[in-house]
């Protein structure tokens, strides 16, 4: 089963928009995204909490978007 990611990653010219990977753990995610941005550093990667999207985050594993006008951030935890 595939849980939803969110990815900060940081590129030469800067942040790039916020990036969603489909992956059955953390590790795994990141390895999806690190092979879709070989020349990136990939700063953080996160279960994304209460974030909804309107915008479509994929249904397979390894699925990798880019959601341009998005930018990161930090993941709110339950309290």
């Amino acid at each position: 089963m595939t849980k939803l990611f969110i990815a900060r990653v940081r590129g030469t010219d800067g942040e790039r928009p916020l990036v969603t990977v489909r992956a059955a753990a953390e590790g795994e995610a990141r390895l999806f995204v690190e092979a879709a941005y070989p020349e990136d550093e990939i700063v953080e990667i996160a279960e994304p909490g209460e974030w909804v999207s309107d915008s479509d985050t994929g249904t397979k594993n390894g699925d990798v978007r880019e959601h341009p006008g998005t930018a990161w951030q930090a993941p709110t935890s339950r309290a």
